[in-house]
C-alpha cells in the first residue's frame, strides 16, 4: 500500500532535492496541510502549479511529479499566512488524490535516480563545471558557496540538482528536468541549457553596455553644450533663437518675393524661432530657410545683345555649323527688338565627337549668361530633377535648383548633356520630369518637391544634346527645337585640326615652343586612314599621339622644327587602320554600289547578286535587318513584274535562284537606303547588263518601283567623293537637302534625282 502525505501546490516556484527554499503560504487548505505535516513527520509533498493564476486548483493543475521535503522552520506572519523554510529530500510521483476537503492529501510513490557511472558520465560533469565556472562569472547572481559546494559532490544526479535551480531557466524547463530520472539525460539537458544561458547573459551584457556607452554619449553632448552656451554668454558671442529670426526676416525682405511665397517662409521662420536650437528638426527647418533665402530670386547677369561680338565669338570657337549659328543669332536679333523673349529650348542632335558641348559653352560666352551643364546620362531618379519631399530623412533639392542655387543668377545658360541616355525604374521617370521644366509655358513657375513653392525658370536659356532622337520620349521631344549638326567633311576635318586641335594638343603637352608642320597630303591621310568618325575626337586623339613621341624627341635630340608627312605617320602611329576605299576598275554584271549613313558618317556599300539554276528562291546573306531583307523581296517583286520590258524570259525567275550578298557579314546592316541598289544589282544580274563603277545610288523601292526620300545625305555624298565615284542617283524628294550640303561636297560629283526605278535602270545599266 502507497504512503500518504499532505501536499502543498507551489506557485511560480520549484524545489530540487537538497535545495533549502523560503516561502509563503496563504491558502487555507495550504496552511491545514501544513499543520497537518507538522502533526505526522514533519515532512510535505512539494509540487507545482502548471498555470499559476488559478486561486483553487483541482487535480490537472498540477504537475504530478514532485518533491517531498523537511519542514525545517514556520514563522507566523501578520495575517493568516505562514512563512516556512523547507530542504528538499527526494524526487516523487503522485498516485492519487484522496478525499480531504480541508487539504490536498495524496498517495505517492518515490523515485530513484538511475545513476549512469561512465566515461561521458564524467566527462560531462566535467565540462558543466568548467561552463558553470564561466557563467558564474559573467552572472551577478551565483553565490559564491555553491560552487564551493559542487567540489564535494560525486553522484551525478545531486550534482546536476545543485545547479538547475541556479540558472534562470522556465519553471516548464525545470520540471522537464525534475522529471528526468536518467542522471546522464540529466546531464545532457543541463549542458545544453547552461550554454544556451552564457550566450544570453553575454548578449544582454553587450546590449547594456552599448546603451550605456550611447547614454554617456547623449550626456557627454548635451554638458559640453552647455559648456559652449555658458561661454559665449561670458564671450557675449550668443544669439538667441529670437536674434537669429529677426535677422532671417530681415534677408527675406530684400528678396521682395510674391505675396504667398513671403507669407510662407516668414511663417517657417516663426515656427523655426520657436524650436529648441539643439533639437534636429530645428536643423532640417533651418537648412530649409536658407535654402530659399540664397536662391537668386530676383538676380540675372547683364545680358550682352551685341550680334556682331556674338557672331565673333561663335566663328573664332567653331569652324562651320552654319544652322546653329545662324539660330542663335536669331534669337539674339528678336530679343533686341522685342526687349523680352522666353528662352528657347534647342536639342543639338549628332553623333560623338561633334562638338554639341563645346559649342552650348561658346552660346553661353557670346550672350555673356553663366554656364551650367548637368549630364543627364543613366538618370533614372526622379528626384535628380524635382528633389525629395522634406517628410524623408536627409531630403535636398534636385540638380535643377542645386545649380542655379551655384549659378547665382536666375537667368544662366543651362545645358542638358546626353538627354536621349534618361533612363526609367521604380523611382520614377525623370523624363516625364523635365516635361514641366522644358515647356516655355510651364517653367515660369516650376516646383521643386523639397522647395514646395514656384520658382520662375522661364529666363533660362536651355539646350539640350543628344546623339539620336529615337530614345527621347515623343512628349519630351515635342517641346524642343532639333538643329542636326551632322559630321564634319574631310575639308573641315582639315581647317578644325589647323585652327584648334594642333594649337590645343601642342600647349597640353609643352610643344608651344616647338615648330610642327603639318603637311596638307600628312593631315588628310591622317584624317581618312587612322580616323573614321562623324566628329573631331578620335583625331585630336591622334594628334595627341604624334605630339607625345615628338616630345620624347625634343628632351631627346634637343630639335625644335618637326615635319609631319605622309610617309612619317607610320613612325609615329603605326600602320593605318583603315585603308581608303578603292573604286572597281571595271564594270561588271550584278555588282552595284549603294551609300550608307552610320553613327560614325556615310560609308559606301558594295551589293553584289549572283543568278545560279534552281527553284526561284531569293538568299539573302550578309547580317541584314528587316528593313533591307523587305528591299530585296520589293525589288525583286518589281523585276517580276517589270519582266517583259527588261526582255526577261517568262519562266526565268521559276527556274533560277537569286543569291543577294552584302560583304563584311560581321557587321549588322540594316536601313532603307539599299532598296533601289539591291532592286539594280538584281537587274543587272538578270539582264546580264553592267553597271558603271563610277555610279553609286541611293533611295528605297515600293513594289510599283517609286524610289522614296532618304537621310543623312550629306554624309552619303562625302562617302561617294572620298572613293572617286563620279556620279550619284538620289531620290527626287531629296532635291530640298541638297541644298543644304556644303558645296566643296557637290564639286566634281553628278548628282542625279530620280523618281522611279525607270530612271534608275536607265541611268545605271549600261
Amino acid at each position: 500500500m502507497n504512503k500518504r502525505m499532505p501536499l502543498i501546490p507551489l506557485r511560480g516556484l520549484i524545489i530540487f532535492p537538497y535545495m533549502v527554499l523560503y516561502f509563503d503560504v496563504g491558502r487555507e487548505k495550504s496552511v491545514t496541510a501544513l499543520e497537518q505535516a507538522m502533526l505526522q513527520d514533519q515532512m510535505i509533498f512539494l509540487t507545482t502549479q502548471k498555470n499559476m493564476d488559478i486561486e483553487d486548483p483541482l487535480e490537472e493543475d498540477y504537475y504530478h511529479y514532485g518533491t517531498i521535503a523537511k519542514i525545517k522552520q514556520m514563522l507566523k506572519l501578520p495575517g493568516d499566512a505562514v512563512r516556512v523554510l523547507v530542504e528538499g529530500q527526494q524526487r516523487a510521483k503522485v498516485v492519487n488524490f484522496t478525499d480531504e476537503t480541508s487539504f490536498i492529501e495524496v498517495e505517492y510513490e518515490l523515485l530513484e535516480d538511475k545513476e549512469v557511472d561512465d566515461l561521458e558520465s564524467k566527462a560531462l560533469e566535467r565540462s558543466i563545471k568548467e561552463t558553470f565556472k564561466r557563467y558564474s562569472s559573467i552572472s551577478n547572481r551565483i553565490p559564491p558557496e555553491v560552487s564551493l559546494s559542487l567540489a564535494s559532490v560525486e553522484e551525478s544526479g545531486r550534482f546536476a540538482d545543485l545547479i538547475i535551480p541556479q540558472l534562470n531557466i522556465t519553471i516548464e524547463e525545470k520540471q522537464k528536468l525534475l522529471e528526468t530520472l536518467d542522471t546522464k539525460e540529466r546531464l545532457f539537458k543541463l549542458y545544453r541549457l547552461l550554454l544556451q544561458e552564457i550566450e544570453i547573459v553575454e548578449l544582454e551584457r553587450d546590449l547594456s553596455e552599448k546603451v550605456k556607452e550611447q547614454m554617456n554619449k547623449s550626456q557627454k553632448e548635451y554638458f559640453l553644450r552647455e559648456q559652449m552656451r555658458i561661454i559665449q554668454q561670458e564671450l557675449g558671442d550668443e544669439e538667441d533663437a529670437a536674434g537669429e529670426a529677426e535677422r532671417l526676416k530681415k534677408r527675406l525682405q530684400k528678396l521682395r518675393l510674391k505675396k504667398d511665397i513671403h507669407e510662407k517662409v516668414e511663417k517657417e521662420i516663426d515656427k523655426y524661432a520657436r524650436l529648441n536650437p539643439s533639437s534636429p528638426e530645428a536643423a532640417v527647418s533651418r537648412t530649409y530657410i536658407d535654402w530659399i533665402l540664397d536662391l537668386p530670386w530676383n538676380k540675372q547677369s547683364k545680358e550682352q545683345i551685341d550680334l556682331p561680338h556674338a557672331r565673333e565669338v561663335l566663328d573664332e570657337d567653331h569652324y562651320g555649323l552654319e544652322k546653329v549659328k545662324e539660330r542663335v543669332l536669331e534669337y539674339l536679333a528678336v530679343r533686341k527688338l522685342t526687349g523680352n523673349m522666353k528662352g528657347p529650348i534647342i536639342c543639338l542632335v549628332g553623333p560623338p565627337g561633334v562638338g554639341k558641348t563645346s559649342i552650348a559653352s561658346s552660346i553661353a560666352r557670346s550672350v555673356n549668361r553663366k554656364f551650367i551643364r548637368m549630364s543627364l546620362g543613366g538618370v533614372r531618379d526622379e528626384a535628380e530633377i524635382r528633389g525629395h519631399r522634406r517628410t524623408y530623412i536627409g531630403a535636398i533639392p534636385g540638380r535643377i535648383m542645386t545649380h542655379i542655387k551655384e549659378s547665382g543668377v536666375k537667368n544662366p545658360l543651362f545645358l542638358f548633356d546626353e538627354i536621349d541616355k534618361l533612363g526609367s525604374d521604380f523611382r520614377g521617370d525623370p523624363a516625364s520630369a523635365l516635361l514641366e521644366v522644358l515647356d516655355p509655358e510651364q517653367n515660369k513657375s516650376f516646383q521643386d518637391h523639397y522647395l514646395e513653392i514656384p520658382f520662375d525658370l522661364s529666363k533660362v536659356m536651355f539646350i539640350t544634346t543628344a546623339n539620336t532622337t529615337s530614345t527621347i520620349p515623343r512628349p519630351l521631344l515635342d517641346r524642343m527645337e532639333v538643329i542636326e549638326i551632322t559630321g564634319y567633311t574631310l575639308y573641315e576635318k582639315e581647317q578644325i585640326a589647323k585652327r584648334y586641335l594642333i594649337p590645343k594638343q601642342q600647349k597640353a603637352n609643352g610643344l608651344e615652343k616647338a615648330k610642327l608642320n603639318f603637311s596638307r597630303e600628312g593631315l588628310r591621310t591622317l584624317i581618312e586612314e587612322y580616323t573614321r568618325e562623324s566628329g573631331v575626337r578620335e583625331l585630336e586623339r591622334k594628334i595627341g599621339t604624334i605630339c607625345r613621341k615628338i616630345a620624347i624627341e625634343v628632351v631627346e635630340s634637343k630639335k625644335d622644327s618637326f615635319s609631319i608627312t605622309k610617309a612619317s605617320l607610320a613612325k609615329y602611329l603605326g600602320e593605318a587602320p583603315y585603308t581608303p576605299d578603292e573604286l572597281e576598275k571595271v564594270d561588271r554584271v550584278g555588282l552595284a554600289t549603294g551609300l550608307a549613313w552610320t553613327s560614325v558618317g556615310g560609308d559606301t556599300l558594295e551589293i553584289e547578286v549572283n543568278i545560279s539554276k534552281g527553284k526561284g528562291s531569293l538568299s539573302l546573306t550578309g547580317q541584314l535587318g528587316d528593313v533591307m531583307k523587305e528591299s530585296a523581296q520589293a525589288g525583286l517583286s518589281f523585276l517580276k513584274s517589270r519582266a517583259e520590258e527588261l526582255k526577261i524570259e517568262e519562266d526565268f525567275f521559276s527556274k533560277h535562284d537569286i543569291h543577294v550578298h552584302v560583304p563584311a557579314g560581321a557587321i549588322p546592316k540594316d536601313g532603307p537606303s539599299a532598296g533601289i541598289t539591291m532592286a539594280t544589282a538584281m537587274a543587272s544580274a538578270v539582264t546580264k547588263r553592267k553597271v558603271p563603277h563610277t555610279i553609286a545610288m541611293t533611295g528605297e523601292i515600293t513594289l510599283r518601283g517609286r524610289v522614296l526620300a532618304i537621310g543623312g545625305l550629306k554624309e552619303k555624298l562625302l562617302a561617294a567623293k572620298r572613293r572617286g565615284i563620279k556620279t550619284v542617283l538620289i531620290p527626287k524628294d531629296n532635291q530640298r537637302t541638297l541644298r543644304e550640303v556644303p558645296r566643296e561636297i557637290k564639286k566634281d560629283l553628278t548628282i542625279i534625282p530620280v523618281s522611279s526605278m525607270e530612271e534608275v535602270l536607265k541611268e545605271a545599266l549600261l
